[in-house]
């Protein structure tokens, strides 16, 4: 009787994780709020980079921010908006494209969100089509429904 009691005991267990799995992988797999709320700041913010509007990106960042860059080490706000001054200064039209199908979005319970991707930069440089694709991670801090980026960590370049 005590093997019988484990025993359902240890299928019970087994069937609620699995239920469990199952719909970890449905909500992962559907588009969430939070997912979409995200991928529209990441489309808003980059527009704003491709047209080369300096002050319109910087209201999407906190001044606080940390910029973790494999090659370029830690940056703040200030140097970090110096550097794209400098990009949007140069003689070719760098480009960013996010690549969608690379976009995942996880909460941060009681701060925001962490979005996680690919993207590609893109220029014309001496005649030739240049492409680099790059993996990034943000930190989005949400204050009150005010979204803003406080990290990002650029790497794999």
């Amino acid at each position: 009787m005590k093997n019988l009691i484990l025993l359902a005991f240890a299928f019970t267990i087994c069937t609620s994780v699995f239920a469990q799995s199952q719909n970890e992988r449905k909500v992962a797999s559907t588009p969430s709020d939070l997912f979409n709320k995200i991928a529209n700041l990441d489309s808003s913010l980059f527009a704003a980079y491709n047209s080369k509007n300096l002050d319109l990106m910087k209201t999407y960042f906190t001044p606080d921010l940390e910029w973790y860059q494999d090659n370029g080490g830690l940056i703040g706000f200030e140097k970090v908006f110096s550097n794209f001054q400098s990009i949007f200064n140069r003689e070719y039209d760098l480009k960013r494209n996010l690549l969608n199908e690379s976009l995942e979005v996880h909460p941060i319970e009681g701060y925001g969100a962490i979005e996680i991707g690919k993207h590609q930069f893109k220029h014309i440089e001496n005649g030739k089509l240049e492409i680099g694709t790059f993996k990034f991670l943000m930190i989005w801090k949400n204050d009150k429904g005010s979204w803003k980026i406080t990290r990002v960590i650029s790497y794999d370049h």
